[in-house]
């Protein structure tokens, strides 16, 4: 069977069933559950602490009847940030390099956004559609743009985490096998990619913190048109 860089995006079977689905639940397994005890230790004081600084930060621009989705919203930022910090490590699969995992979190819950401010506001929900000022006969078109673009944002979302992370784990997987197969030959050309290559892991670290911190951002101000 001839095999393609394109193959470990795949996701893995042992015995025919598909491990998405223990992929998706390691990440909340890794954290610390809440005890009884009064004192905490080292590890949960500073997931509090980063659960409140983001929380705060994911919040601000948001009006206080969009607050209620603080938890939704870390939760989603929380799970993705693990999944793509997870994927870096060999031998392991990243469920968000899946196109379809990424437009199963964008599109229900962009819907949810768009639901409720046609349930809340809907007149100026709709009125998004329609900037304040429009020539008449720019009235229909811009309209019709407006909703393709409205239509368009759980895709952007989904496509960018995908396109972000696939293309990090692609470069890798090159620059990887490079420095094995130059590593006979050419040792010192070897040596420089292996450089190469873990200034790319470092960077692929931040890229997945980023992208999972721009997901929740951009639903965040989807949610701050509609509350």
């Amino acid at each position: 069977m001839n095999l393609t860089i394109f193959d470990q995006f795949l996701s893995p079977q042992i015995l025919g069933l598909s491990l998405m689905t223990l992929a998706t639940i390691m990440p909340p397994m890794m954290f610390p559950t809440q005890n009884n005890r009064w004192l905490t230790n080292r590890l949960s004081t500073l997931q509090l602490w980063m659960t409140n600084t983001i929380t705060k930060q994911l919040m601000l621009p948001i009006n206080k009847p969009g607050h209620k989705w603080s938890l939704t919203l870390m939760s989603l930022m929380t799970l993705l940030l693990t999944m793509n910090l997870l994927g870096l490590l060999p031998y392991t699969f990243t469920p968000t390099t899946q196109l379809s995992m990424n437009m199963a979190l964008a599109v229900p819950l962009w819907l949810a956004t768009v639901l409720t401010g046609l349930r809340n506001q809907p007149t100026k929900s709709l009125g998004h559609l329609l900037p304040e000022g429009t020539p008449p006969p720019l009235i229909p078109a811009l309209i019709i743009i407006e909703t393709i673009s409205l239509l368009i944002r759980p895709l952007a979302l989904g496509v960018r985490l995908t396109a972000n992370l696939t293309a990090g784990h692609l470069l890798i997987q090159l620059i990887s096998t490079a420095t094995i197969s130059l590593m006979p030959t050419l040792p010192m050309l070897s040596l420089l990619t292996s450089t190469i290559l873990l200034l790319l892991i470092l960077l692929e670290l931040a890229v997945a913190v980023i992208q999972a911190y721009v997901f929740v951002l951009l639903l965040s101000l989807y949610l701050q048109e509609n509350v």
